[in-house]
């Protein structure tokens, strides 16, 4: 398997970008979400990649990060959802979000990628949501959002975002309705799970 391919971007089209690796051209199809703002023509890139193979045909698919590489082969693993449907749902929800929609059961959200009907995009909240746990979930987006912000990530404000989702459960509303709720505060790193839940409550009156 191709880890990870390194180079120069020679080229880019509506789902692909071709790259410059030692005097080889790589034609590497990327997500949308890249297209639109990460990726330019003549930059370094590096793109952790995975390898599609069919009977009459390789394709090599690539990301930006580990983390929407693994969850683009998790994908995969649900029926009826191949490569390029796997990069459609990538293209128009981040990993995070995908992760939540599957946490929260919004199969809506998931459907509005392109081939991807409402059945499918049900299959795959069912078939997904034994891989995903919450408290991965809230690390993974603090760890992402501090990333983008320069300053290290930490688990602190991902544990007050769970301990807010289950305060929630215990009070009787059900995991879906609490999710969505603390999603809607937008917590940062200052409010502890106090504070989230507090803000959280008022979406749900």
């Amino acid at each position: 398997m191709i880890g990870f391919i390194k180079g120069t971007i020679e080229e880019i089209t509506e789902d692909s970008v071709v790259v410059d690796n030692n005097g080889i051209g790589w034609q590497v199809f990327v997500p949308g979400s890249s297209l639109a703002g990460s990726i330019r023509q003549g930059e370094e890139i590096k793109l952790y990649t995975y390898l599609s193979v069919k009977q009459d045909s390789l394709s090599l698919f690539g990301f930006l990060n580990r983390d929407d590489r693994e969850v683009f082969i998790r994908l995969l693993d649900v029926s009826g959802i191949g490569p390029k449907g796997a990069l459609g749902i990538l293209s128009v929800m981040s990993s995070d979000d995908l992760r939540f929609a599957v946490l929260s059961d919004d199969a809506a959200a998931i459907a509005k990628a392109p081939g991807i009907g409402k059945k499918t995009a049900q299959k795959a909240v069912l078939e997904l949501k034994d891989k995903f746990k919450l408290d991965d979930a809230f690390e993974k987006k603090l760890a992402h959002e501090q990333e983008k912000a320069g300053t290290g990530a930490t688990a602190a404000g991902a544990g007050a975002e769970t301990d807010a989702v289950q305060a929630l459960v215990a009070l009787g509303y059900s995991g879906t309705e609490a999710m969505q709720a603390v999603r809607k505060v937008g917590a940062d790193e200052s409010m502890d799970s106090e504070a989230i839940l507090k803000a959280a409550l008022k979406f749900l009156f």
